[in-house]
């Protein structure tokens, strides 16, 4: 009896159901001095409940107590809220301490570009102390100096995020007058903000019906006759020609009888583009521009590969000048990744009619086609249109990024968004999707072997090692290549009368040399060339290297062994010293 009366107390301080659970087994799993049909009569519980809730207990713990269909997850910690998302929320509550949450949200979202939820947004709000001294409050509407302003910052605040309740009480103004001016800039843009005046605006009628009549006549006589040969005839300054034009137009919709003489204009039928492909890799177009942004006062030149079927940009690179090997150097990883091509378009530039160039072309029989921009041709060549997608995209975007490196990387960028994005002339072509990617597919051209490709691009290539100090030894020169690029193996390239070093289709060097292409010997190396690329070295020379400055060392010719006999206590020059400026 006493336990019932002891239960039946407890019973009333539970708070859930599975501190009663508990409590029915706790003598049984913690004492075992009574049976479970003892504990049941004790609780009012069937016995098998008593068993049941026994046996979990024992197998699970506490969580056998639990019904079945609950589930236990531990906490997980969120993403990082960013530093400038907590500065901006203090610099709104030193504003204005009566925003909503998902207006907090928003306008986090619109100023730090990260996306926040607004519980997450309450909980740094209420977190974030109170300032101590925060910014100095914007004037009130009603008491700024100048109206338009007033107006002009009730619609920045509601592009900025802010609701219209929250720019009613910050700037002290009603409702209506912010639903007036946002409904009047919607309608006017910013011209809809200024005061306007409230006298008519309608001007008074200078066009009666007896002077349509005139001129009504006036049109019969000379159907042919424009609108200022009207105005003439019709000698009155108080008209303006515009006017007489209006009036010329709405007679021609009332009365019938006024001739209409033809204009015999000789409208030219539409052609086809002339070079507008029918397969992938029929017409390739290759084009440079200089780009809107300058690298330490220099302007860059931008030379792109267009694909003239699917409209994708193969390839691509920036050069502070326009040269034939910047042709050369776009042209064959464009050559190397998807094919030769049956057609190359150009314009007539020495770039791309140099020697060097066309006897490329000539090795891997691409028919070179140059235009004459001063007979009006440059309408042929696609990319005078795509360029100016490249400006309008990306020339901003690289005037940002003063080092080589990532001025190479916004270029190779812009490339990527425009071969993933719609393209305007696919879409009329009829290509769904019109991506120039998708379109291209997996379509190549005329395929060439690496080494193959390699030899049609070059005279003479010689793959050779940096040593620690980024240079490289032929048989008879010793010559600087790029002390940021230690013992790297590149290729070492002559092309016409230049010796290039290349490293990933980078040129890092360039000197004027002789090749005699029997002996397959270079010599008379002179005038070297350094490039700023991407694998420069974070670290100064002591002797900085100029544009135009080179120290090449040669060995000299060997001497006959009578006279090393006959002057054996000479020292001899070890390397000859060749300064070329």
């Amino acid at each position: 009896m006493e336990s019932l009366v002891d239960f039946a107390q407890l019973q009333l301080h539970f708070v859930d159901q599975v501190q009663w659970r508990y409590e029915v087994i706790r003598p049984l799993v913690l004492f075992d001095d009574r049976t479970a049909t003892q504990r049941a009569v004790e609780t009012h519980p069937h016995p098998e409940t008593v068993r049941k809730l026994t046996r979990r207990f024992r197998h699970q713990g506490p969580l056998g107590l639990f019904p079945d269909h609950t589930e236990l997850s531990s906490p997980h910690r969120g993403q990082q809220v960013s530093d400038k998302v907590v500065e901006e929320l203090a610099r709104l509550k030193a504003r204005y301490d009566g925003f909503q949450f998902r207006e907090l949200a928003r306008l986090i979202h619109d100023k730090c570009n990260e996306r926040i939820d607004d519980k997450t947004i309450k909980k740094l709000w209420q977190q974030s102390p109170e300032p101590v001294q925060g910014e100095l409050p914007l004037e009130t509407y009603h008491s700024h100096p100048q109206r338009y302003h007033a107006r002009l910052q009730v619609i920045k605040l509601y592009y900025q995020g802010w609701n219209k309740l929250s720019i009613s009480r910050f700037l002290q103004v009603s409702r209506p007058t912010v639903d007036l001016w946002m409904r009047r800039c919607e309608a006017e843009h910013l011209a809809g903000l200024a005061d306007k005046s409230h006298t008519p605006q309608a001007t008074p009628r200078k066009v009666w019906f007896p002077l349509m009549v005139e001129v009504y006549h006036l049109q019969k006589r000379h159907p042919d006759a424009g609108r200022f040969r009207i105005w003439s005839l019709l000698a009155r300054d108080a008209i303006s020609g515009r006017t007489v034009g209006r009036v010329m137009a709405l007679n021609k919709q009332v009365y019938d009888d006024i001739p209409h003489v033809a204009r015999h204009r000789r409208k030219k039928p539409s052609q086809p583009h002339p070079y507008k492909a029918a397969y992938p890799h029929q017409y390739w177009f290759i084009d440079g521009r200089q780009m809107d942004c300058a690298l330490d006062g220099v302007t860059w030149w931008s030379r792109i590969v267009l694909d003239g079927y699917s409209r994708t940009m193969r390839a691509g690179a920036v050069a502070p000048v326009e040269a034939s090997w910047v042709t050369l150097m776009v042209l064959y990883p464009a050559c190397l990744r998807y094919g030769v091509p049956a057609h190359l378009i150009s314009d007539s530039g020495g770039a791309f009619t140099s020697h060097d160039v066309t006897a490329v072309l000539q090795r891997l029989h691409i028919a070179p086609n140059p235009l004459l921009s001063t007979q009006g041709e440059s309408y042929k060549n696609l990319l005078e249109t795509h360029f100016t997608i490249q400006r309008r995209l990306y020339d901003y975007q690289c005037s940002l990024t003063p080092p080589p490196a990532e001025f190479e990387q916004a270029h190779q960028a812009c490339m990527t968004t425009y071969n993933t994005t719609a393209h305007e002339g696919l879409l009329k072509d009829g290509f769904h999707p019109p991506i120039p990617l998708q379109v291209l597919g997996e379509a190549k051209g005329r395929r060439y072997t690496p080494e193959e490709l390699s030899r049609r691009f070059s005279r003479a290539l010689f793959p050779r090692t940096t040593n620690q100090d980024g240079c490289v030894t032929l048989p008879s020169y010793h010559f600087y290549v790029e002390a940021g690029l230690p013992k790297t193996r590149g290729l070492l390239g002559v092309y016409g009368e230049q010796w290039r070093a290349v490293l990933d289709h980078v040129v890092l060097a360039e000197y004027r040399c002789r090749y005699d292409w029997r002996e397959h010997h270079v010599t008379d190396m002179r005038d070297g060339v350094f490039y700023p690329t991407r694998f420069a070295s974070p670290q100064g020379a002591l002797i900085p290297l100029t544009p135009h400055e080179s120290l090449i060392v040669s060995r000299p010719k060997p001497i006959g062994r009578l006279e090393q006999r006959s002057m054996p206590g000479q020292q001899l020059w070890l390397f000859e010293l060749v300064q070329t400026a």
